[in-house]
């Protein structure tokens, strides 16, 4: 599958009052039909928030909106996809602070309020004549239409084949907000959190300690439980700008619960989008554990199955082979009592109390073929602890990808 060859499935969401987006090819990628510079702009001062990469070896990008956030009177974000400035040392950073700075120029605000995100080959300098062309070039193509935010989302692309867009509104008792979000990923994808961008913004006014806890626990079950490969990659980030142009004061209480929740399913749809578009991937897997003794040991089950070369191969071949699944979980380093084990696919009982179930395996197997998601439902317990993951098949194609990868 050609990159970039598959549109977006759906109308594009709104944007929230007071952002702007628009993007352009600048010539950092080859190909000169993929946007490489991005732009976000906020009309507002905007309070930012943003999680990010716990690879200890991280992207300047990275270090700089780390340093940053959470924080307020940010103006915008500059993404640019084909070149990931990480392993690039001083100048790396210093090149990452001139792109925000430049930025900044464009939005007319100082250069500490803009954020910067970068993707793509790692280990190489930031073209920054290019760069500062494309910066120029997306600040005068900055809108607030539909196209305009579809052409952001692609210019934060590399290997995906088409934009992750998601959207939400939230009725407050001031009267209501809008939500945002876009991102990228297809492979190196691995928690925490995966080779993936996310920006999300929203008019709703929040206050920077609240957008971080609010960010944090939405992307601890959404961006933290999807897995394409288990690489863990140097760029992940995915921020959060809040400008307060729908009016009304700070969220807080209900109506902070309620952004929480909108919030959260933002970002799941963005996360699943993510392993449905792993690299090569011909069906997206939903994994459900419950009956651990805890979230994170349902994490741990939950990402080994994913992981697992031999699930993914045999999820891709539409073979119904439990005792893949059963036995990653039984290596995941979690406590559990196989005679405990409950595993349905698709529905379909296969595995319960230590031993195996009289089941249809051709029509299991018809049920994986014939449907692009494949559900995985394993209980290992009575515990509390319980999670939904989000992973690919494993396919020639993503070999392939990877073994020719250069953006």
């Amino acid at each position: 599958m050609a990159i970039a060859d598959t549109p977006f499935r759906g109308p594009v969401p709104p944007l929230p009052h007071g952002f702007r987006m628009g993007a352009v090819h600048a010539g950092i990628k080859r190909n000169a039909t993929r946007e490489d510079v991005t732009l976000v702009a906020s009309d507002l001062p905007a309070t930012a928030a943003g999680v990010y990469t716990t690879n200890l070896v991280f992207a300047a990008p990275v270090a700089l909106d780390r340093s940053r956030t959470p924080g307020r009177g940010f103006r915008g974000v500059v993404i640019n996809s084909g070149n990931a400035n990480a392993c690039t040392g001083a100048r790396g950073l210093e090149d990452a602070r001139t792109m925000a700075a430049m930025a900044a120029k464009e939005l007319g605000a100082d250069g500490d309020a803009v954020l910067v995100l970068s993707t793509g080959i790692i280990g190489e300098f930031l073209p920054m004549e290019t760069v500062a062309k494309g910066i120029r070039s997306a600040a005068a193509a900055l809108g607030c239409d539909e196209k305009s935010a579809f052409t952001a989302a692609r210019g934060m692309m590399t290997t995906d084949t088409r934009p992750k867009i998601a959207g939400a509104s939230v009725a407050t008792t001031a009267g209501g907000c809008t939500l945002f979000g876009m991102a990228k990923g297809a492979a190196m994808i691995g928690p925490k959190l995966a080779t993936m961008l996310g920006v999300i913004v929203t008019d709703a006014a929040i206050e920077p300690d609240d957008a971080q806890k609010v960010l944090a626990a939405a992307a601890e079950e959404t961006f933290n439980c999807v897995s394409v490969d288990g690489h863990m990659s140097t760029n992940d980030t995915v921020l959060l700008l809040a400008n307060g142009a729908a009016g009304g004061p700070p969220l807080s209480g209900g109506d902070l619960e309620a952004f929480g929740k909108a919030l959260h399913g933002v970002c799941e749809t963005l996360a699943r989008d993510m392993a449905d578009d792993g690299e090569g991937a011909t069906h997206v897997m939903r994994i459900e554990v419950s009956g651990a003794a805890s979230r994170d040991a349902a994490r741990q089950v939950a990402r080994t199955i994913a992981d697992s070369p031999l699930v993914k191969t045999a999820v891709h071949g539409a073979d119904p082979n439990w005792g893949r699944i059963v036995s990653a979980a039984g290596y995941a380093g979690v406590p559990l009592d196989p005679a405990r084990i409950h595993l349905k696919l698709n529905g379909v009982p296969l595995f319960e109390g230590g031993a195996p179930l009289p089941f249809d395996a051709e029509a299991v197997s018809a049920s994986i073929r014939d449907h692009r998601e494949t559900l995985i439902e394993l209980s290992i317990g009575d515990g509390p602890g319980r999670i939904r993951f989000y992973s690919s098949d494993l396919t020639a194609d993503y070999v392939h990808l990877n073994a020719d990868y250069h953006t």
